[in-house]
């Protein structure tokens, strides 16, 4: 199933990791288990912030995708989401 993540950092402790040099192996790491069909990287309500597309097979792949998060006390919001493609082929199904 296609999920979005987004993952809201919490400033001191990004902030504490990007003076460390250990950023890019949180991110890495994240990318290296989710394989997102996209990533992007922004700013929320004041937060470094990641939101990734990717196809979750089973739900047992959260604890360790998510983990990394944790640890830089992020906060996380999995939801499903279509393309347009799935979207029409949704559409399509429906009875009128």
């Amino acid at each position: 199933m296609r999920m979005l993540l987004t993952a809201q950092m919490d400033t001191e402790t990004a902030n504490r990791s990007v003076a460390e040099g250990t950023m890019a192996k949180v991110i890495e790491e994240v990318v290296d288990h989710l394989d997102p069909e996209a990533a992007y990287f922004t700013v929320q309500n004041g937060r470094r912030t990641c939101l990734m597309v990717f196809d979750m097979q089973d739900s047992a792949q959260m604890p360790p995708t998510l983990e990394p998060l944790f640890h830089a006390k992020s906060t996380i919001a999995l939801q499903p989401v279509m393309n347009l493609d799935d979207l029409r082929e949704g559409l399509g199904g429906m009875k009128h």
